[in-house]
């Protein structure tokens, strides 16, 4: 069934993927026409986080933050479709860069990198960095349930030499990796929540207190990784400028946590100056009422 699947959904999506700029978000009109306006998909998930982090907002601007996350969300759908044939001119176009001499700074004192991330504004074309430097690009990501789309969307990302790896490949394979002095640039997405019962700390995220992933500061305490942000703007439809800032040079320095925490809180100010391109149909809060003792 998973190959059947394949063999009749990849045709439609390579398709979409050739499709121009204009008719590729007109396409992403239609769509979220029935994502929001008939299915209602995740809605009352996306309006009740609306409501739970900005208890300061009146209903009418629930619903304009509501309808905008909409329609990026399906911006973003097309954009990772049109991931398939889209040109490496194409991307450098539209995926811009403001500092990428800190990480080539890095790669001159011969350090790999953990890259930090939310999901925000766009990281589906984040690959195109590798064009610009020489560290290898892995990506920590969740197998897709089925295999033909995972093997697909891993030959994705190796069209700009960045790898797809397991959560419990990670360690193994970064270990591997500087042992034989391969420079590494390591992307985590760190904001989702983790499972209540693994988590290792609760801290406050929106003024809410939730379980946070701590896989990316632990693991570059381990192998003496810096610790960078990447923060995304979204210029204009199509157009994204990211940042990176170095959120710990060497982590051994630092408090267990400590930079987990200094990354909250630059998601923090992202959500705040433009909440509409956050990732809200996610359950990001939903073990608040359950926070251990120790944290509360």
């Amino acid at each position: 069934m998973q190959l059947i699947a394949y063999i009749i959904v990849y045709p439609i999506l390579w398709l979409i993927s050739i499709l121009p700029f204009r008719l590729l978000y007109g396409f992403s009109d239609v769509i979220c026409f029935f994502i929001y306006r008939v299915f209602g998909y995740r809605k009352s998930t996306v309006t009740n986080n609306l409501r739970l982090v900005f208890p300061e907002k009146s209903e009418e601007d629930i619903k304009a933050i509501t309808s905008k996350f909409y329609h990026h969300l399906c911006d973003m759908i097309v954009e990772a479709i049109k991931s398939m044939t889209i040109s490496k001119a194409q991307l450098k176009k539209r995926y811009r860069f403001t500092n990428v001499d800190l990480i080539r700074d890095f790669e001159q004192k011969q350090r790999s990198i953990i890259l930090m991330c939310a999901h925000y504004g766009s990281w589906e074309w984040i690959f195109i960095l590798q064009t610009y430097i020489n560290h290898k690009g892995y990506a920590i990501y969740k197998r897709l349930a089925n295999k033909y789309f995972d093997r697909l969307v891993k030959r994705i990302r190796a069209r700009h030499n960045s790898h797809l790896i397991t959560t419990k490949q990670t360690f193994e394979v970064l270990t591997e990796a500087k042992k034989n002095g391969e420079l590494t640039i390591n992307g985590f997405a760190s904001d989702q929540s983790p499972k209540a019962h693994k988590a290792f700390y609760w801290n406050d995220f929106m003024n809410i207190k939730v379980p946070m992933h701590t896989g990316a500061e632990m693991l570059a305490k381990k192998l003496d990784m810096p610790v960078l942000f990447f923060g995304v703007k979204r210029i204009k439809r199509g157009y994204y400028e990211t940042t990176f800032k170095t959120l710990a040079e060497n982590p051994n320095n630092y408090k267990d946590y400590e930079i987990t925490d200094l990354f909250f809180k630059l998601v923090e100010q992202q959500i705040q100056e433009a909440p509409q391109y956050y990732l809200w149909t996610h359950k990001r809060w939903k073990h608040r009422n359950n926070v251990p003792k120790e944290f509360q």
